[in-house]
């Protein structure tokens, strides 16, 4: 079968940014068009020519439609991830949901995991965009290195289904894991959750609902630059406000499309706004350096420990929102990402 239009653009897309990824680093810096420095931080040489190679793609794109930015997020998860992680089995089915099941995707560690945790997963895209694909290599990355199992969970989008329809799946998706571990093939007694953006803020919301109403809790979090606070503007979100890949304008939109008008005070739209943290699993909090979500990452991390949770920060300099996303592609992204992994198995063995 002849390989089809989109895929022969996205080899070509994915090739041309691992040749930049391997240029000098002083080269590297003249292409992109001298030293980024922001807020005292200097943007990764390589990284600024992709986001230049990125904006140059997507220059003149208007305003899309829904579908269309679905299917941009699809492509572009693509270009980044390159080939598959190799794992262990990898097997999709179907789990609770806030309103009837709903697709999810289970992997296994290489090892086999057994006697490992299980991670539940919510992937990012700004609960719009996003889905089991378009997060399959985090996932795989997160299963091989830090040898866990990883449930990823595709739950409902926004417009069509509205807060609170991402987190009613995201709590009932947790708990169908807890129920049904043994089943699963991994140890019943140590389920973590974790997510990057809009999936860290809803990993951040299970655990406090969890903590809240007695249900089976994580014992572990994994908060990949999640956004934790709409109620407050911080100087991150002016300093980055464009063009270090999620731009201000993104950020208004999918709130604005997801929360319906929901108050920006309430803990399960903004868990930096609970008025306690008290009791929650201990978290491994990561943020990048040019993110304009990256203030408000570390203000909960602050209020985590402030709480007496055991919190290991990271903040990834250098890097963009979204670089656990960009490994195939990016060196600087994929070392952090390990990094990240392996920072969460220690908490894990640790804690758990």
């Amino acid at each position: 079968m002849r390989p089809s239009r989109d895929d022969l653009t996205v080899t070509v897309q994915h090739r041309l940014a691992r040749i930049l990824d391997v240029i000098p680093e002083r080269a590297a810096t003249r292409l992109a068009g001298g030293e980024r420095r922001v807020d005292g931080q200097v943007l990764e040489p390589h990284l600024a020519m992709i986001l230049g190679f990125e904006q140059l793609v997507n220059r003149g794109a208007g305003d899309p439609s829904i579908e269309q930015r679905r299917a941009t997020t699809r492509s572009s998860s693509r270009v980044a991830a390159g080939a598959p992680i190799p794992v262990g089995p990898v097997r999709d089915l179907v789990v609770d949901g806030g309103d009837g099941p709903i697709p999810a995707r289970l992997y296994a560690p290489p090892s086999g995991g057994s006697g490992r945790p299980l991670v539940v997963f919510f992937h990012g895209g700004g609960w719009v965009v996003g889905d089991l694909d378009t997060h399959d290599q985090p996932c795989r990355l997160l299963a091989k290195t830090a040898d866990v199992h990883v449930l990823s969970v595709d739950y409902r989008l926004a417009p069509e289904h509205p807060y609170p329809a991402a987190v009613e799946d995201a709590v009932a998706a947790f708990a169908w894991a807890a129920a049904h571990g043994e089943e699963l093939g991994v140890d019943p007694t140590r389920l973590a959750v974790a997510g990057d953006s809009a999936g860290g803020n809803l990993a951040a919301v299970v655990a406090q609902v969890t903590r809240d109403t007695g249900a089976v809790q994580p014992v572990a979090q994994l908060l990949l630059y999640p956004g934790t606070d709409s109620s407050r503007k911080r100087p991150s979100k002016d300093l980055f406000a464009d063009g270090f890949f999620l731009t201000k304008e993104q950020m208004d939109w999918y709130w604005d499309t997801y929360s319906a008008g929901g108050s920006r005070t309430d803990p399960r739209l903004s868990p930096l706004c609970a008025e306690s943290l008290v009791g929650l699993a201990p978290a491994v909090v990561t943020t990048a350096a040019f993110d304009p979500l990256r203030d408000e990452g570390e203000a909960y991390a602050a209020a985590l420990r402030e709480a007496g949770v055991p919190v290991v920060l990271r903040r990834a300099a250098g890097l963009v929102h979204g670089y656990f996303s960009m490994t195939g592609i990016h060196r600087a992204s994929l070392e952090e990402s390990l990094a990240v992994c392996g920072a969460f198995a220690a908490l894990l063995d640790t804690h758990a």
